[in-house]
């Protein structure tokens, strides 16, 4: 713990590759904190080019490491400069209405809530990556607010107040038939990036709160 801005942080240095876990599963919530980027950077993500990196992975189901892979199978909120609240079906697979962003290929997708329902894995080669829209992240140096509800097989992202992404179904695919996991413990990540977490706050809903709920 530090204190920053005059009020207590936990500080994730970055410096390794590494995860802080609940010990605690959880299922059906509401989970909100802050984050600020710290200033140090670390190889071999030290570039100026380089985005700070970071995450938050929920619905975890397996072990660091297990099957070789650096980040244990989960549905990750991305907390990365410029890309807060970025989809990655880490080993796992979810679905987002989502349309391709024109001109990328391999095509980049993007959420939107008038796209067709997308399934997205890392499985085959694949990035398992969504790009939320829109962008609400405030500048690099200030504080910003992330929210994760998930609640059932529905999960929503949400970057200081505003809904970016909404997705739903979210399996795990290490098994021969691919099964819903709707609860996991939670992770935060240390990816490269000094990055202080603050104010984390998880509470249990029964039902998607009415001001986050689909129109």
């Amino acid at each position: 713990m530090k204190n920053v801005d005059g009020r207590p942080a936990i500080r994730i240095s970055g410096e390794v590759f590494g995860e802080l876990r609940t010990k605690a599963t959880f299922k059906d919530y509401h989970l909100r904190l802050q984050f600020k980027w710290g200033e140090k950077k670390w190889p071999p993500r030290d570039r100026p080019e380089t985005p700070r990196d970071s995450g938050l992975l929920y619905h975890v189901h397996a072990p660091p490491g297990a099957g070789g892979r650096t980040w244990a199978r989960s549905i990750e909120l991305q907390i990365q400069e410029h890309d807060v609240g970025d989809l990655y079906a880490i080993g796992s697979a979810i679905a987002v209405r989502a349309k391709p962003r024109p001109g990328t290929q391999p095509a980049l997708y993007e959420y939107d809530p008038s796209g067709e329902w997308t399934f997205f894995s890392q499985s085959q080669g694949a990035s398992g990556r969504c790009i939320k829209q829109p962008d609400n992240e405030k500048p690099t140096g200030e504080w910003n607010t992330v929210e994760l509800i998930a609640f059932g097989e529905d999960a929503i992202h949400i970057v200081n107040g505003k809904v970016v992404m909404r997705l739903h179904g979210p399996l795990r695919i290490d098994s021969d038939v691919p099964a819903p996991v709707t609860s996991g413990p939670i992770i935060l990540q240390s990816e490269g990036a000094e990055v202080f977490y603050r104010d984390i706050e998880v509470r249990p809903i029964s039902a998607i709160p009415a001001a986050f709920a689909a129109k």
